[in-house]
């Protein structure tokens, strides 16, 4: 796969001091002026769109906990313009969301609705905690099973709850208690409401199945409004007599007071509602890039969603909600997906939806005043049952993870949020140990010795029964042994070195092969550690190996392709097969120098058709339409560009650069060979970087080395501005199309570093970040 360029996070203007070379330069003054707010119209059609659906939802979940009414439209407004404005996730609609629906409620009920408010505070200043800590991706590593067990035990419980008012009731205080009270409840029916209630699920469920023009028209309106719209109007129209939506004054609006119970109790509660709402929002992040991502029109590229500065957006809604009275919030899958559909283009679409919601807050109150409580408890009913998702099930099973979504969804319903997930984050560590101890160890005897077959994984918890199979291989026989896992640990790798040693040691010989009978490499002692796989590109030659002889015609090139042939061929042909029909679709194009220390596919861990590789002496890109410009290099810009449609363009430059020495040692009596009228392209860079309009292009924590890599660093952000130049470059980055990253590869360290994305505002430094190894977690 390609290393993309990934965007960083944009950091004020640091003081520094000059690099010990000793040449200073003072820093450029910061240019005056602003950009100016604008609403693109896609925004704006996709903003109302989501308005439309967080209106009723927001107090459907308001009356699911049983908070006030208007604390489901302060977090809708809030979460919309707070965490749009200020959230890593530009099309991420947050607001109250039905995952908190059953923690909310309990707290309620236990504490009272103005310490809950205090509670919401006191978790988003966590969630502002955890986003400093830069944690945000760790949520991520919670199973998928416990995150959608999690859920959907919400929903079974917010629908049992809500069955009762759509039958005409009252809710029970906890889940086992609904399901007891539910005969009594279908004995004593209201047909009022029952009515109003099955009005409004008929018209949830028909409302995008209408076929034809006449669907496709009438499904501008999102399903939840115009349900809730019916109903209210029958309701009204018919004079049906039933309880209502009841809107108090905002002047008796309940604040949140000083929490009052017990400390580990409050504690509790904190933990859990920055549990639940910061794993719910990270998620629902990522499902958002993912939609974004897949999306073909509008053909914007959308920025992927920073989760730390998502948590931390998340983390001040909360607190502003619960100051204001508000119910917690947290990202919200079902009006992000609705914002991506409607083509929303940027972060201004979720600003403008909280508007809306503060408009409706102040000026609808007689229209909202209407809605029949029985409509709204019927459209979370149903948002709770859908949150039991087939399609989750299906792939928990699957990934054979049926039993911790199962047991967590159990758990959930039975005894709460925070003690569910315990309980399915417990049953999902035994399931992994389960696996990693369920290894088959035989041992057979074969015509050429015997053969020790080890089906799983090797670890520790098997290695007693490893160590007992072998223990019965006689000494002085050949042994083969076939490994068919994807994981061996140390315990098991030491237990394995240990008897081929005593097993050699006795006379006898071991292989180990893998499932398909093929030799793979022997369990290394540490003896051996000096050679490397990437040991040929070193042209070294381990002494305590025999060094493969040169073929016939001694020459080293003719080693190297004979050893490929041997090696490397059987494994890549049927991907360059690929490739040779269909024809090379790179995904960008990468312009670095021609350094022989430069490998660029191992820098980047590709392969064959994923880079455009164009190199030339010191990374150069010539200025269109230059007395002395290079075509060779233009033209491949042009082709790929115009031709192969790449994504991005990468210039990397590196440490000890040779063509930026010859730059700086350069003088006006150096005989002009071709080397030196070659790096004229490079003399901007030099300007550049001795100019006092232009801050600095540095390394992130710490300064250059030396005059070469401040010139190495400059020279990449010159190339860039080179490259806006080419006339079909700006055309692509018009349109949104295309985009430009800077790369610095440090040789003795062995390190990469990006161009930081610093936007529009040219105050900002260019600033190359290091590149930190991150860890994903693998599929099943």
């Amino acid at each position: 796969m390609t290393c993309v360029p990934t965007r960083t996070n944009r950091l004020s203007r640091i003081t520094r001091t000059a690099p010990r070379s000793g040449f200073q330069r003072p820093h450029s003054p910061p240019p005056t002026g602003g950009g100016r707010f604008r609403i693109a119209g896609a925004d704006l059609s996709a903003s109302i769109a989501v308005f439309l659906i967080a209106l009723p939802l927001s107090l459907g979940i308001a009356l699911a906990t049983g908070a006030p009414l208007q604390a489901g439209l302060v977090a809708a407004a809030v979460g919309g313009i707070v965490v749009g404005r200020l959230g890593g996730a530009p099309l991420q609609v947050s607001g109250p969301a039905a995952g908190l629906t059953v923690v909310t409620a309990e707290l309620i009920h236990t504490y009272g609705w103005r310490t809950t408010c205090a509670i919401t505070v006191l978790a988003g200043l966590t969630q502002l905690g955890l986003a400093a800590l830069r944690v945000a991706r760790s949520a991520l590593a919670v199973s998928p099973a416990i995150v959608h067990g999690m859920l959907a035990g919400i929903g079974v419980t917010i629908a049992l709850a809500q069955l009762h008012i759509v039958l005409g009731g009252t809710p029970q205080s906890s889940a086992i208690a609904n399901v007891q009270g539910l005969p009594a409840q279908l004995a004593d029916l209201h047909p009022v409401a029952l009515s109003i209630s099955g009005l409004t699920i008929v018209l949830l469920l028909l409302w995008p199945r209408i076929p034809g023009r006449t669907g496709k028209a009438v499904r501008k309106v999102p399903a939840a409004l115009a349900a809730v719209a019916a109903a209210t109007t029958v309701a009204a129209v018919a004079g049906l007599s039933l309880p209502r939506v009841d809107l108090p004054s905002w002047r008796s609006h309940a604040l949140p007071s000083m929490p009052e119970g017990p400390v580990l109790g409050l504690i509790a509660a904190v933990l859990t509602v920055t549990l639940v709402a910061s794993v719910e929002s990270l998620l629902s992040a990522v499902a958002v890039d993912r939609l974004a991502a897949a999306r073909k029109v509008p053909d914007v590229r959308i920025p992927r969603a920073r989760l730390d500065r998502e948590l931390a957006g998340q983390g001040c809604a909360n607190a502003v909600s619960g100051a204001l009275g508000g119910l917690p919030v947290t990202g919200v899958a079902v009006r992000s997906a609705a914002n991506v559909a409607a083509g929303a283009v940027s972060r201004n679409s979720t600003i403008l939806h909280g508007v809306w919601v503060v408009l409706a807050a102040l000026v609808l109150v007689p229209v909202l005043d209407l809605i029949p409580l029985a409509a709204l408890a019927a459209l979370v009913m149903v948002v709770g049952i859908q949150m039991v998702n087939i399609t989750h099930m299906r792939s928990v099973r699957r990934n054979r993870e049926l039993l911790v979504y199962v047991v967590t969804m159990t758990a959930v319903v039975l005894t709460g949020v925070l003690e569910g997930v315990a309980v399915g984050i417990a049953v999902s560590v035994g399931v992994a140990l389960h696996r990693l101890s369920k290894t088959r160890i035989t041992d057979e005897e074969t015509e050429s010795g015997h053969r020790v077959r080890v089906r799983g994984q090797l670890t520790f918890l098997a290695v007693p029964r490893l160590s007992r199979v072998l223990s019965h291989v006689p000494h002085g026989t050949h042994c083969t042994v076939e490994l068919d896992g994807s994981f061996m640990d140390h315990a098991a790798h030491e237990a394995l070195h240990d008897w081929q040693t005593s097993h050699v040691a006795h006379g006898g010989t071991v292989e180990f092969t893998g499932r398909s009978g093929r030799r793979i490499a022997e369990p290394a002692s540490e003896t051996h550690t000096c050679c490397r796989p990437w040991t040929p590109w070193r042209n070294h030659h381990c002494g305590e190996h025999p060094v493969e002889p040169l073929p016939a015609n001694g020459h080293q090139l003719a080693s190297g392709l004979s050893s490929f042939q041997r090696n490397t061929a059987p494994i890549v042909r049927d991907e360059l097969a690929r490739l040779a029909r269909e024809g090379q679709r790179p995904s960008q194009l990468f312009l670095t120098c021609s350094d022989s220390r430069l490998v660029t596919s191992m820098i980047t861990s590709s392969g064959p058709g994923d880079l455009f590789t164009v190199r030339n002496v010191g990374n150069l890109v010539p200025l269109p339409g230059e007395e002395s410009a290079d075509d060779s290099v233009a033209a491949a810009i042009e082709y790929a560009i115009e031709v192969l449609r790449v994504d991005s363009i990468t210039v990397c430059g590196h440490s000890g650069c040779g063509a930026m020495q010859a730059l700086l040692t350069n003088g006006p009596d150096t005989p002009q060979t071709p080397l030196r009228r070659w790096l004229r392209h490079g003399l901007p860079s030099l300007r550049r970087m001795a100019s006092t309009q232009h801050p600095w292009a540095r390394i992130s924590g710490r300064l250059p080395a030396d005059a070469v890599e401040q010139l190495c660093l400059t020279n990449v952000v010159q190339q860039l501005e080179h490259l806006r130049a080419h006339e079909c470059v700006a055309r692509r980055l018009a349109e949104g199309t295309l985009q430009l990253h800077g790369m610095y590869f440090h040789v003795g360290e062995a390190q990469a570093y990006l161009l930081a994305d610093t936007g529009a505002d040219d105050r900002v430094e260019d600033r190359f970040d290091r590149v930190t190894p991150t860890v994903q977690k693998a599929s099943a």
